[in-house]
């Protein structure tokens, strides 16, 4: 007997996980090369033509209304992926920087709230304090002070969040009331195509930031193989793949559970980063990562455990 759809999707969403992971090595050792937003410029523009090239028969369809919610979507998504390369260049630990990034997941329902006055789920309130208990444990030092770099992975998590909610709602319909008491139906926006020029817009955002900001010409001039190597792996493996078999995964089912697996990124990115570069934690930041994790599960609870009671009647 053949797996079902929704199983196909779930072991899916783990490769997802796992090439995530990756791309945060491969993103490292990048900026060991060449500096931080010429890479996230490069690695966006070369992943997001890819995913054009595929999905070009969906993109040129698209309305233009359709077209300025992606530009949007990418226009959020390139603020926290510059936030994001910064804190990787800065030096921060991966391992550290991965669990803060991923408070995005907590900070979700509260910004949705401020932004669509939605109401947030019981087990936001409950992983909040566990989140800030692992934040301060994470961040403060004995000066009660915080890394530039922890402070850049802070903000990027805070425009993930945002990002995820709009790409949210450009994924589905959305119903709009407008001052007049009509009701205005949005557009929804196929994933492929969404993904594909929201990428593209991170690269030219970034690209303009990093003309400003950063010299281009030694990295020209002394362009290696090695550095071709881990740009194309981050472009092509660590984004445009991942997003490519994360828009196929969600297409297989709407009961698949995506969204509880990719919890498990954090996991996946610390054990690579000690096997690739031999980090470590300390054990404070064990408790403070340990905590974040935790806050997450508590944040997703409902889902995970939807989870446990499908697998449980599956296998009885």
């Amino acid at each position: 007997m053949g797996l079902s759809r929704a199983a196909k999707a779930d072991l899916w969403f783990v490769v997802v996980t796992l090439l995530a992971a990756a791309g945060w090595i491969f993103s490292k050792e990048a900026i060991l090369l060449m500096p931080p937003l010429l890479f996230i410029s490069l690695r966006f523009l070369l992943a997001g033509m890819v995913l054009t090239m595929v999905g070009f028969r969906q993109i040129k369809t698209l309305s233009w209304n359709q077209y300025r919610q992606s530009i949007f979507v990418g226009a959020i998504f390139s603020f926290g992926t510059c936030f994001w390369v910064m804190g990787l260049y800065s030096g921060v630990s991966i391992s550290v920087g991965v669990f803060l990034t991923s408070l995005a997941v907590v900070m979700v329902p509260l910004l949705s709230r401020v932004l669509f006055k939605e109401k947030p789920p019981r087990s936001t309130w409950f992983s909040i304090p566990v989140a800030v208990i692992g934040l301060a444990i994470l961040t403060l030092k004995s000066d009660l002070s915080i890394e530039t770099g922890q402070l850049f992975f802070l903000a990027a998590s805070f425009f993930f969040g945002i990002f995820f909610i709009y790409n949210t709602r450009a994924a589905n319909h959305q119903e709009v009331a407008m001052l007049d008491e009509s009701i205005n139906v949005s557009e929804k926006v196929p994933a492929l195509p969404l993904t594909a020029i929201s990428l593209l817009v991170v690269g030219v955002i970034a690209a303009g930031v990093s003309f400003y900001m950063e010299p281009w010409q030694s990295t020209f001039t002394h362009f290696s193989l090695e550095l071709l190597f881990w740009v194309s792996a981050s472009a092509l493996v660590g984004t445009a793949l991942r997003f490519f078999i994360q828009t196929h995964a969600q297409s297989l089912s709407t009961h698949s559970h995506g969204v509880v697996i990719m919890v498990v990124e954090p996991i996946w990115t610390a054990f690579l980063a000690a096997a690739w570069f031999d980090e470590s934690l300390s054990q404070t930041d064990l408790m403070g990562c340990s905590l974040i994790f935790l806050s997450i599960v508590i944040n997703r609870w409902p889902l995970i455990s939807g989870l446990f009671r499908f697998v449980n009647k599956t296998t009885a």
